[in-house]
């Protein structure tokens, strides 16, 4: 089984259930790059559903189609997020797409890695 992708947009691993994602630096999604990442998050969760740790700090933008291909579309095959953000921008991101594109899975935002793991501990069923 793969446990580990990376491509020019984001690392993504699993560990102890848990599947991380770490978007790169500087990064603009658009709905090309929401496509890609999900694509990719898919093929190595191999059609198993996980606990997602999304480390958003690294993106500098994300325009309406990929925040709402990401709540829908990029949603699939997710147990529950956790987003990890670290600036005003960051929380500004988060908390509009939580707010506007209505992810059809439990989201929430955290500054700290371990209330991040803590709440995705406590959505596994």
């Amino acid at each position: 089984m793969i446990d580990y992708i990376e491509n020019e947009y984001a690392k993504y691993w699993i560990e102890k259930n848990i599947l991380y994602f770490v978007y790169k630096d500087g990064l603009s999604i658009d709905l090309s790059i929401a496509i890609k990442v999900v694509e990719d998050r898919l093929f190595l969760q191999q059609g198993e559903a996980f606990l997602i740790l999304c480390d958003m700090r690294g993106i500098k933008s994300i325009n309406k189609s990929a925040r709402n291909y990401l709540a829908v579309e990029g949603s699939v095959l997710i147990k529950a997020v956790a987003l990890l953000i670290n600036t005003p921008l960051t929380n500004a991101i988060s908390g509009f797409y939580i707010k506007t594109s209505n992810p059809t899975i439990v989201t929430k935002a955290f500054t700290e890695k371990e209330d991040a793991l803590k709440f995705l501990n406590s959505e596994n069923p």
